[in-house]
C-alpha cells in the first residue's frame, strides 16, 4: 500500500512538472491532439470560416494576432490576456498593439473546444490554428501549412515588453533588420513576413510621418487619399491596402487605380509588392524595405511571383509559429483565453 501511495504521488509530480514546463519548439507536434482531443482542427476551422463569411477582416486580425503574441515571449497567448492584478498592463494596451481583434472570436472557439474537450486544448495552440485558417481561407487555399501543437498557455503579458520586442510602423530598414534578427529572421522573412500587409487596416497616428513624407517616398496622389481619410475622425483606421479602398474614394484621389479596386476585400496575395514599388504603402517601415539593396530585391522577386510568395509566406508563419516562451517560464491550458487563472488546468 505504501509503496502505491509513493508511485501514485510520484505520477502526480510529474504530471505537474509537464503542466508547468512550457513545451520546446522541437517538441510540437503535427497531430498533437488526434487521440487527446480529435476533431478539433475542424472545430476551429468551422468557426474561422463561419466568422470569415461575414467579416473577412477577423481573418486579418487573426493573422495578425499570430504575428503580434509569437515575437514577444513566444507563442503563448499572452496577447490574449486582460488586466489582472498579477498583469495590471498587459500587451494589448502597448501602443503598437493599437486596434488588435478577433479576441471574442478567439474566446468562442475556445469555448466550443471547452465543452468538446475540457482542459486539453492551449489558446496559444488555438490561436496559431485559427490564424493558419484565416490566412487559407483569406488566399482561397494559396497558403497552407500542417500546425506541430503541444503549446502551453502563457502567465505572464507586459505592454511594456511588447513596445519593446515588437517593431514600429516609423522603424527604419536597419532597425526592422535588426529587430526581427532577434527572432532569427533574415531580410528575405522580413519581406515576406510584410506581404501581410496585403490585408487588415492600420491607424492613422501609425503613418502619420506619411502624411507629408515627399514624392520620392509616397505617390502624392496615394497621399492625398491617406490625409483624407485621416481627417475623418478621431485617429481612425486606414484599410492597408488601397484597392480594399471604397471606389468613391479611389476615384476622387487616384481616378487611375480605379480598375484595381477588389470587390472582395482583404485577400492575401502579393498586391503588397506591387504597391510598395508604387510608393502606395501606408507604413514607413513598408516604404523602408525599399531603401535596402536585398530587401528591395525581394520586393521585385514577390511582385513579380505570386505562387513564390504564397509557400514562402507559409514557411515564414510556420516558422513564427515555433518561437517559444523563455527558458524557465511557466505555463498550462486556460480556461478562458483572456483569463491566466492560477492554477490552471
Amino acid at each position: 500500500m505504501r509503496l502505491a501511495v509513493v508511485l501514485l504521488c510520484a505520477l502526480v509530480a510529474v504530471q505537474v512538472a509537464l503542466l508547468a514546463a512550457p513545451a520546446d519548439a522541437g517538441e510540437l507536434v503535427v497531430g498533437y491532439y488526434d487521440k487527446k482531443c480529435r476533431g478539433v482542427e475542424n472545430v476551429v476551422q468551422w468557426h474561422v470560416r463561419r466568422a470569415l463569411k461575414t467579416n473577412r477582416r477577423a481573418g486579418a486580425a487573426l493573422v495578425r494576432l499570430l504575428f503580434h503574441d509569437c515575437f514577444v515571449r513566444g507563442c503563448d497567448a499572452s496577447v490574449l490576456l486582460d488586466a489582472s492584478p498579477e498583469n495590471p498592463h498587459p500587451e494589448k494596451e502597448a501602443p503598437v498593439n493599437i486596434g488588435l481583434a478577433a479576441f471574442d472570436l478567439l474566446e468562442e472557439i475556445k469555448a466550443a473546444v471547452e465543452d468538446r474537450c475540457p482542459g486539453v486544448v492551449s489558446c496559444s495552440d488555438i490561436l496559431i490554428y485559427a490564424a493558419r485558417d484565416a490566412a487559407s481561407a483569406l488566399s482561397n487555399g494559396n497558403i497552407h501549412f500542417d500546425v506541430p501543437a503541444g503549446r502551453l498557455d502563457g502567465l505572464v503579458s507586459s505592454a511594456a515588453e511588447a513596445q519593446a520586442e515588437l517593431p514600429d510602423s516609423t522603424f527604419t530598414v536597419q532597425q526592422l533588420i535588426d529587430n526581427f534578427a532577434r527572432k532569427d529572421f533574415d531580410v528575405e522573412e522580413l519581406v515576406i513576413l510584410s506581404g501581410a500587409h496585403s490585408i487588415g487596416v492600420g491607424h492613422c497616428s501609425s503613418f502619420t510621418g506619411r502624411l507629408t513624407a515627399p514624392p520620392e517616398q509616397i505617390n502624392p496622389a496615394y497621399r492625398n487619399l491617406l490625409n483624407h481619410k485621416c481627417h475623418q475622425g478621431a485617429n481612425p483606421a486606414v484599410v492597408n491596402n488601397v484597392r480594399d479602398e471604397d471606389y468613391e474614394t479611389v476615384a476622387r484621389f487616384m481616378p487611375g487605380f480605379t480598375s484595381r479596386v477588389r470587390k472582395i476585400s482583404d485577400f492575401l496575395d502579393n498586391t503588397f509588392y506591387h504597391n510598395n514599388l508604387a510608393r502606395i504603402v501606408s507604413f514607413n517601415s513598408d516604404w523602408q524595405l525599399m531603401t535596402h539593396t536585398e530587401a528591395r530585391g525581394h520586393v521585385h522577386e514577390y511582385a513579380d511571383n505570386a505562387t513564390l510568395w504564397d509557400g514562402d509566406f507559409a514557411d515564414s508563419l510556420l516558422k513564427l509559429s515555433k518561437l517559444s516562451m523563455p527558458a524557465g517560464s511557466k505555463g498550462g491550458i486556460r480556461k478562458k483565453c483572456s483569463i491566466a487563472t492560477h492554477p490552471l488546468y
